[in-house]
C-alpha cells in the first residue's frame, strides 16, 4: 500500500511539472504551453502519439478530432471501446503541448529534436510510473523511441516486440493528412498490428 501510495505521489508532481514546463519556450521555441495527456496509475496500456494538435490544445485531451476517430476504430477492431480507454488508461506523447503550424502552413510542425529531448525525461517518467503491459506508439516519432529511424514502417507495422518486459505494438499515423495508412497494402499491416493488440489486451486481462 506504501508503494502505491508514494507512487501516486510521484505521478501528481510528475503531471505538475509537465504542465508548469516552459523549457521550450525559455528556449525560444513558439509554442502553445498546455501538456496534454490523460490517465493515472492502473493503467495498463499506453498509447503514445507524437505532439498534441490544435483540437487537442482546445480540448485539453489526446487523440480529440479526426486522428482520435481513426485511432479509436482501430483499436475498437481490437476489442477496445473508447470509452473505456479513456477512463481507465494512459494517454500521452512525445512532446506533451502544442508545437503550432509548419512554415509552409499545411499541417502542424513536428517538434525539433531539442523539443523532444525535453520532454524525454518526462516521458521517461511516465513509462515507469504508469509501468503498462503494452505500449502502443502511434507514427514515426514515437515508434522511433522503441524502433531505429532507418527500419520502414512497412516493415514495423504489423509486428510487436518486447522492451523492458513491456510489448510495444506500434501503429501509423492515423492523420487524415496521412498517406500510408490509405494505402490498400498498408491497411492490411494496419489488421495484423490490430490482431496483435487484441492478443495482448486479451491477455493482459484475461
Amino acid at each position: 500500500m506504501k508503494v502505491e501510495v508514494s507512487c501516486t505521489h510521484l505521478l501528481v508532481d510528475l503531471h505538475s511539472r509537465m504542465r508548469d514546463c516552459r523549457l521550450c519556450l525559455e528556449a525560444g521555441y513558439e509554442i502553445f504551453p498546455r501538456a496534454i495527456f490523460s490517465g493515472g496509475r492502473g493503467a495498463r496500456l499506453m498509447v503514445i502519439g507524437q505532439a498534441p494538435g490544435i483540437t487537442e490544445k482546445e480540448a485539453g485531451r489526446p487523440f480529440n478530432a479526426g486522428s482520435g476517430t481513426r485511432l479509436f476504430k482501430w483499436l475498437g477492431e481490437a476489442g477496445v471501446k473508447e470509452t473505456w480507454f479513456r477512463d481507465s488508461q494512459y494517454m500521452t506523447a512525445v512532446t506533451k503541448c502544442y508545437p503550432g503550424r509548419s512554415q509552409s502552413g499545411s499541417g502542424d510542425r513536428v517538434p525539433t529534436s531539442s523539443e523532444q529531448g525535453f520532454c524525454r525525461p518526462y516521458l521517461d517518467e511516465e513509462i515507469i510510473l504508469i509501468d503498462p503491459e503494452l505500449i502502443i506508439p502511434v507514427g514515426r516519432l514515437a515508434i522511433s523511441i522503441f524502433y531505429p529511424n532507418k527500419v520502414s514502417l512497412k516493415d514495423i507495422i504489423g509486428t510487436h516486440k518486447q522492451v523492458d518486459g513491456r510489448w510495444i505494438v506500434p501503429l501509423p499515423h492515423p492523420s487524415g493528412a496521412s498517406r500510408w495508412h490509405q494505402i490498400e497494402a498498408n491497411r492490411d499491416r494496419i489488421g495484423e498490428a490490430v490482431a496483435l493488440i487484441r492478443h495482448h489486451v486479451e491477455h493482459i486481462f484475461a
